[in-house]
């Protein structure tokens, strides 16, 4: 997969590729991710990519035609980091990681020139109901969540265990030691016994997503065995679920 990020600030994006599981992608070619600095798409002497805005106001937009002019030598599905764009969750990663390639714009200051969404742009995507600086962060949470969900990135039961992967939140993790400070390891995860341990794991999903995110839970068809779970979480009968 190819990820192309559009910004005026490349260097924000130095260590985001030579770290983690992200640098281990990159290092055996699972994906590459291409830096595009927008300045170099613009003319004159001082590369001006931002105007002031038409009608007066405050902050400066980013000019048309810098971006249309690197969107020309980048292709794939295009995505405007925004705060007005469609809110970005573990199904919208998923759907994203079957792109062969896609281009991210991170815009800064007002935003960018409307014509380029208007006539380039496919997709604006929203971490939440909050502005930043610029796009660049959003840019790369974006790509963080995308290129851990390509094939052979990380193994496939990690990131089905995830929260959100499968509509519930994650269940709680435990390492060694076994006991520290008197607190300890539920006895279940030493049990050996990977049928109860499984069913402990889906309770404890269940509990969590029922207590901090219940509006997940609204439209979820549930199997026989989380109505059983629910039942003893929430002492309730099953019309009640």
């Amino acid at each position: 997969m190819r990820i192309n990020i559009l910004t005026l600030f490349p260097e924000f994006f130095d260590s985001f590729k030579e770290h983690s599981i992200v640098k281990r992608a990159v290092e055996k070619e699972q994906v590459e991710i291409n830096i595009v600095n927008i300045r170099d798409f613009a003319e004159g002497k001082q590369r001006q990519c931002d105007d002031m805005p038409f009608g007066g106001g405050a902050g400066m937009v980013m000019k048309p035609e810098p971006l249309l002019k690197a969107l020309e030598q980048n292709g794939g599905k295009v995505i405007y980091t925004s705060p007005q764009g469609v809110r970005l969750n573990q199904k919208l990663a998923c759907d994203l990681a079957q792109e062969k390639e896609i281009t991210i714009i991170a815009g800064h200051y007002e935003g960018i020139d409307e014509r380029v969404i208007d006539s380039k742009v496919d997709l604006e995507i929203s971490l939440g109901d909050f502005v930043l600086t610029g796009g660049e962060l959003p840019a790369m949470v974006i790509s963080d969540s995308i290129i851990r969900l390509i094939p052979g990135v990380i193994k496939k039961e990690s990131y089905e265990n995830d929260s959100f992967y499968n509509g519930l939140l994650d269940y709680p993790h435990y390492t060694r030691p076994a006991e520290y400070e008197g607190l300890k390891v539920p006895d279940v995860l030493m049990s050996g016994h990977h049928k109860n341990i499984d069913e402990w794991r889906l309770k404890q999903s269940l509990k969590r997503t029922l207590e901090r995110r219940p509006e997940l839970l609204k439209d979820r068809e549930f199997s026989k065995l989380e109505i059983k779970l629910l039942k003893e979480i929430k002492g309730s009968k099953k019309n009640d679920i």
